[in-house]
């Protein structure tokens, strides 16, 4: 916020002085526009007016504020959407991916997740039931490991999983890891795997193969093109997300795309 507060009133000086100075009233010079070569003395009277116009008006800040952080938000949302735009492919359907729900559903949800994020076992409850619910619902899962050491193992066993098991039997894995209680881990991951008879030997392997690296690089990447730094994220047609999203608002946004094709009508 300082920062964005020093940028308005620097503004905010600039704009007045160019207006002084066209109306002839900065100690009855007109310096050059083009170049701002304001002397010392002008200089000064412009702050003097800065800063009168500002203790007189201090609104005008939060205004200025205001308007800036929308303009900030919109600049976001549209670089998300490109992004979105250009890695389709690579987030609806890349290989590194596990995919539940409907494999050929009508609609695609996407989530960005880690194992030991606190949200993400809050969102786990709604994208069950929409999955329940909703029998044309395809969910991609991605395993977005950014809380530390823990996570990542965590995520390594599970992309490992993902690769022998089926999807019915990876969302069986991926619901009993999420809602473990307390911090998660490699070991509680193998517990998980094992429990719904993933080969142990293979999973051990393939936990430390370059396909589960490239797999999870390929997530962070997608992650960092998306400007996603939190979990649970989303993406749904082309509108990108972060934070916890109740289930109703999933849900109507996944009514709007079969309305109008776009996540907000």
């Amino acid at each position: 916020m300082r920062l964005s507060l020093l940028s308005i009133v620097s503004t905010s000086w600039r704009a007045l002085a160019l207006a002084g100075a066209s109306a002839g009233l900065l100690l009855g010079a007109t310096p050059s526009l083009a170049s701002d070569a304001f002397s010392d003395q002008q200089k000064a009277g412009i702050e003097k007016i800065v800063h009168d116009y500002l203790v007189a008006n201090p609104e005008v800040i939060r205004e200025a504020i205001e308007v800036l952080k929308k303009r900030e938000e919109a600049a976001e949302l549209a670089s998300r959407e490109k992004a979105v735009t250009e890695q389709g492919e690579k987030i609806i359907h890349s290989a590194n991916q596990a995919v539940v729900g409907n494999p050929d559903g009508d609609v695609t949800l996407v989530e960005f997740f880690d194992y030991n994020c606190g949200y993400c076992k809050q969102s786990l409850a709604s994208v069950s039931k929409l999955i329940e619910s909703d029998p044309k619902l395809r969910v991609v899962l991605k395993d977005f490991p950014i809380l530390g050491a823990d996570s990542v193992e965590a995520a390594h066993v599970a992309t490992a999983a993902r690769t022998q098991l089926s999807p019915a039997k990876f969302w069986e894995f991926h619901k009993k890891l999420l809602s473990t209680r307390g911090h998660i881990g490699k070991a509680q991951a193998v517990a998980a795997a094992k429990e719904v008879g993933a080969d142990m030997d293979r999973l051990e392997k393939d936990a430390n193969s370059a396909e589960t690296q490239t797999a999870l690089k390929e997530v962070a990447t997608l992650a960092e093109q998306l400007k996603f730094d939190g979990t649970p994220s989303w993406v749904i047609g082309k509108e990108a997300i972060v934070g916890g999203v109740p289930y109703a608002q999933l849900k109507a946004k996944i009514d709007n795309m079969r309305k109008c094709g776009k996540a907000a009508c």
